[in-house]
Parts: C-alpha cells; sequence; structure tokens
C-alpha cells in the first residue's frame, strides 16, 4: 500500500500530547491522520488533517469513526474495546489489536497474565471492591505495608497510593483493585520494544526512571540506565518476551524493578508510545514515535541505538497553580546547549498536570544529569 502523499488514512484514537508527538513524524512522511478526541482543545488538533470530537468509550463514536480509516491505532488505552473488535473483525487493521488491549486494559488481568506464562511479577492480590481489601487487612490476609492500585481508568500516579496503616484505605474509592507487595528495589527501570505485523522486533536500551515521591510520577528518564550490563541484557530479555506473549504490534513500554539482588520484575505495560521513551526525540536514531509509525504500518523498524546520552525531564504544573498556563523561563533554558523543551498544547494547569518535557542530549551523562537538575530547578509551569 501506498502510504505517502496519497488518499491512506491514519485514524488515531486520543488527541493527546503522545498523539501530537506522532503527527511530527506523519508530517515528515506525508501521511493524512485523523484524530478523535473528547476535548474541542485537544493537543492534536493543530497537527491532523481531519479532527473529530467524541467520547472513545463510546461504540458507536468509536466505530463509525474507525470505518472511516485504513489503519486504527490509539494513543490511550482507554478506548472502547468492542468497537475495536467489531472494526478488527470487518477486517480493519488495528494496531495494537484489541485482543493485546483486552490484556493489558485491566491491571488485575495483566497481572494474572504475567503470572500465567511465568513473567516474573510483584506478588499480588486481586479484590472486587475496597470492602473486600478492607476485610482482608482487618483479618491480616493482607500484610502492611502494601501498594493498592485501581484496575480500571489509573494513569499518571493516580490509581496507585501506598497503604501503610489501615486508615489510609478510607481514602481510597470503592473500585475493583489490587493490593500488591511492596518490592524493596535499587531502580525502576524500562524497555520500550517495537514490532511489526511481519515479526520484526527491537528493543530500546534500557532507562532509569526516577520518580517524584509524592505525585507519583516519572520526574526524570535517563538513558542508558546507570546498571551492570548484565542487569540490562536480562530487562531486555524480558521485554522481548512479555511482547512475544502478548503478540503485540507496535509500541510496548515495559516498566519493571530491579530489586536488591538485581532480579528484574514486570510492574506493568503501555502498548503506545511512552513518556518512557521521549528522550528518543532527540537522542536516538529513530524516535520510539517513528518507530511506532514505522511498526503499525509495518514498514521497516528504524535503528533504536542512542547517538548520545539522553535525559528526560518532565514540565508538570507546579503546586499551587491552576488556570491558564505560563511557562516561567522557558527561555533562559533556550539559550543552553543540547537542551530541547517540547510544550504539549493543553491551555490549561493544574497541579502535577503532565504540560511538557524538556531532553537533554550529552556525550557526557553526568554533565546531561547536571543540566538536567538546573533544567528541573529553572523552569516552572505556573498559572497566570
Amino acid at each position: 500500500m501506498n502510504y505517502f502523499s496519497s488518499d491512506f488514512k491514519l485514524g488515531i484514537l486520543g488527541g493527546g500530547q503522545l498523539g501530537k508527538m506522532l503527527l511530527f513524524d506523519t508530517r515528515k512522511f506525508d501521511i493524512q491522520t485523523y484524530v478523535l478526541d473528547p476535548s474541542d482543545e485537544a493537543p492534536c488538533k493543530i497537527a491532523c488533517n481531519q479532527f473529530f470530537q467524541g467520547d472513545l468509550m463510546d461504540f458507536e463514536t468509536v466505530y463509525n469513526f474507525g470505518k472511516q480509516v485504513d489503519v486504527l491505532t490509539f494513543e490511550i488505552e482507554l478506548v472502547n474495546l468492542e468497537a475495536l473488535e467489531k472494526l478488527e473483525n470487518e477486517g480493519k487493521k488495528v494496531y495494537p489489536s484489541p485482543k493485546t488491549l483486552r490484556l493489558i486494559q485491566n491491571k488485575g488481568v495483566q497481572k494474572d497474565f504475567y503470572t500465567q506464562h511465568n513473567i516474573p511479577t510483584a506478588p499480588y492480590t486481586r479484590f472486587e471492591n475496597l470492602d473486600a481489601l478492607q476485610l482482608a487487612v482487618a483479618s491480616n490476609k493482607v500484610a502492611l505495608p502494601f501498594v493498592w492500585k485501581c484496575t480500571e481508568f489509573g494513569y499518571d500516579g493516580n490509581g496507585v497510593k501506598v497503604v501503610r496503616k489501615a486508615s489510609d484505605l478510607d481514602l481510597l474509592p470503592n473500585v475493583e483493585c489490587i493490593a500488591e507487595t511492596m518490592i524493596p528495589f535499587k531502580n525502576e527501570l524500562a524497555v520500550i520494544v517495537c514490532r511489526n505485523p511481519s515479526g520484526e522486533i527491537k528493543t530500546y536500551p534500557v532507562v532509569e526512571m526516577e520518580f517524584h515521591p509524592e505525585a507519583n510520577q516519572v520526574e526524570y528518564v535517563i538513558c542508558p540506565a546507570r546498571i551492570d550490563e548484565k542487569v540490562a541484557e536480562k530487562a531486555r530479555a524480558i521485554a522481548l518476551n512479555v511482547s512475544q506473549q502478548f503478540n503485540h504490534v507496535g509500541l510496548l513500554a515495559v516498566e519493571m524493578f530491579q530489586t536488591e539482588d538485581d532480579d528484574i520484575l514486570v510492574n506493568e505495560v503501555a502498548p503506545r508510545p511512552h513518556n518512557s521513551g521521549h528522550y528518543s526525540i532527540e537522542a536516538s536514531y529513530t524516535s520510539q514515535f517513528e518507530n511506532h509509525l514505522r511498526a503499525i504500518l509495518d514498514l521497516p523498524l528504524g535503528n533504536t541505538d542512542s547517538k548520545v546520552a539522553g535525559i528526560m525531564v518532565n514540565l508538570v504544573g507546579a503546586e499551587g497553580h491552576s488556570g491558564d498556563v505560563v511557562y516561567e523561563n522557558i527561555e533562559t533554558i533556550l539559550g543552553w546547549n543540547g537542551v530541547t523543551p517540547h510544550i504539549y498544547g493543553k491551555k490549561q494547569t493544574r497541579p502535577f498536570r503532565k504540560m511538557g518535557h524538556v531532553t537533554i542530549a550529552n556525550e557526557n551523562m553526568a554533565e546531561a544529569r547536571r543540566i538536567a537538575e538546573e533544567v528541573k530547578n529553572t523552569i516552572r509551569v505556573i498559572s497566570k
């Protein structure tokens, strides 16, 4: 099929920052794009060929949107699976497949999948609701502390809490959830795997993630991870196995824990471009977004190696600020070598909302990390 400067149409479900960054590469290749998002101010709106406003969880909306395009992908997992399954059954190419998404969308189902396929993961117990979990805690069937995760609709640190005492449960919603054993770990790592329908598969280097202690969001992504090469090889091998077990097409971001004993445990996966791969826009030969596009169109995959060390700093809304966004001191960091800000196009900021990121590319990892700290301390995302 001729994708370039043709009548071919790529549909993207979700119009947020991930879609916006994917559109950079569709424009580079002159590929037509249709985007569906519930917000009329979605970041993707300025860069796609056709924008449609609608509910991603509504069957008819997703189904009718999908019928208009040749290949359908998504930048968010919270989409109507039944509509995707019907489209796929009718011959529409949907990547990643709804079969894969059904195993990932619910975190309880996802954890069960790891257990069934002998993929190393932290011990856990599933609960129908918070009431059942509270009973288990009261009867000492679940030991404190543990990590509480809602099984659906969590994102960017929402839906994950550390429960240190029984009263912490009183602040949580009464929804289906899992209680996961807290793992003492050295590092939180991630590996992005890209795979096309023909079976070509590649991994990006292992990255190291540093998290904000309160928001449970990634603050820094460091590539390559500052870990022993044997641990890195183990992480990439496990990520490849996870990808093959899910039989996914496109990108799969595999988040992991490196334990004190250098074991690797899979935390969770995302079947799309991911925060842990943003550094690749500047620091890799082929960005994660271009490789997602290549994968879902069954084109040869690009080189996943890094050109230089890359560190990504998340730009999130400052505490105490809600309203029209202002990027304070952005002019300052624009004067620094190897520093590239990406602004997502969200007009309204609020505390800890992801508003952009900054990439630092440098041949010296220690210098890149120093500059990243300086970027974090200089730029602020505030409201007017």
